[in-house]
């Protein structure tokens, strides 16, 4: 087919070996930082560099308080469990993302409820979300109710879909109309901007991830931020096993979790901070050449970050034409055999057996965007060749 052979010509003129999809870049200080938890066998979740980690976020996201974690999932389940949802609850989440979203709602003891994404950040959808939210009522004691399940919708959760900030403005302005919680899952987002702030900073509390595949690593990891004093208070008491602070003792008071980050992956990630701006940039400049090598195709189209935004394009992306899409599958054929890691979106959550049943808005963009939606090799050295 012609229009798999120009998509394909057109990575290659970018790519110019065969690369994985996003691949970890460790050149800085992480080997001395590393070596010196071994040397000083501070290696568990007790040492300096969780401190100086936790510190580093804090600085770069702008908000007060960061709390390290074992993995992006084991944070937003903190984050759901410290801002009051549980059993009973529902959770306001779009389909469109990766599957820990909905697992942590569910290891909250909450059901998520799904909603379509907007089609041009991939975010969840303001507009579609309010008309779906006024199809319930309040209930006498003002919260929002699920007339069909008779469960509160107590939170939403958006998410910055590849690292192209969802429209946060709008969305907070709809929990704010109807009562909700809003929690950012900015696990894909690190190093990206929405209207000149951060992203994590309009939630109550928000999650970041440094898995192996992110922008920056810890090898396995995550982080919650927030700037309210007693949520961040919580989430680092329940992520600490529930343990009051004593010399010697002891003494659990609540059934917590043994979510903290090591001082070993800490101070990975001490060294991977450091060069986030540089990560950034090259980041940004390989979405341009993309955006050249794309320009003029008919057949796909390279996503660029939204409207006063700044995105770290963790993951760049094209979408295919309608006519395009019905080779979706031999086209990512011939890009892996070529050599270029490339991959379809997530399998929409509604679509998998373990959530089928869960409530749900009117998902269609979000079943068009998973047919048409591919992402390409992204790494930041992949700007150097």
């Amino acid at each position: 087919m012609k229009e798999v052979e120009r998509i394909v010509a057109a990575v290659r003129s970018v790519v110019k070996d065969g690369a994985p999809l996003h691949a970890p870049e460790i050149t800085g200080n992480e080997w001395a930082y590393v070596k010196e938890c071994l040397d000083t066998e501070w290696v568990s979740t007790a040492g300096s560099y969780v401190n100086r980690f936790e510190g580093m976020l804090c600085e770069i996201i702008g908000t007060k308080h960061a709390i390290a974690v074992s993995s992006g999932t084991a944070g937003l389940h903190a984050a759901l469990t410290t801002s009051g949802v549980g059993r009973g609850d529902e959770v306001v989440i779009p389909s469109l993302t990766f599957v820990a979203t909905a697992n942590a709602v569910a290891h909250a003891g909450a059901v998520p409820h799904f909603v379509d994404a907007e089609q041009y950040t991939f975010g969840i959808d303001p507009v579609k979300l309010d008309q779906h939210l006024s199809n319930y009522d309040r209930d006498s004691n003002g919260k929002l109710v699920n007339s069909k399940t008779g469960r509160s919708i107590k939170a939403l959760i958006c998410v910055h879909v590849f690292g192209h900030p969802a429209q946060l403005d709008a969305l907070a302005e709809v929990c704010r109309r109807y009562g909700i919680i809003l929690i950012e899952d900015a696990t894909e987002s690190l190093g990206s901007y929405y209207h000149g702030r951060h992203t994590g900073n309009d939630g109550l509390v928000s999650v970041f991830s440094f898995n192996g595949n992110k922008i920056v690593t810890t090898g396995g990891g995550g982080a919650i931020v927030t700037s309210n004093d007693r949520i961040a208070e919580r989430a680092r008491h329940l992520t600490t096993n529930a343990k009051i602070a004593h010399r010697w003792e002891f003494i659990h008071d609540g059934i917590g979790y043994n979510y903290r980050m090591p001082n070993l992956n800490a101070a990975l990630g001490c060294g991977q901070l450091e060069n986030l701006s540089d990560f950034v940039a090259r980041k940004r400049l390989l979405a341009q050449y993309y955006r050249q090598a794309f320009d003029g195709l008919s057949s796909a189209v390279f996503i660029s970050e939204p409207p006063e935004c700044l995105s770290n394009y963790w993951l760049n992306t094209v979408r295919l034409s309608s006519e395009s899409a019905s080779f979706r599958d031999i086209l990512l054929q011939e890009l892996n055999d070529a050599g270029f890691m490339s991959r379809p979106l997530w399998r929409p959550i509604h679509l998998l057996d373990a959530y089928k049943d869960a409530p749900r808005a009117d998902l269609r963009m979000t079943e068009l965007l998973y047919n048409q939606l591919i992402c390409l090799p992204s790494s930041p050295r992949l700007a150097d060749q």
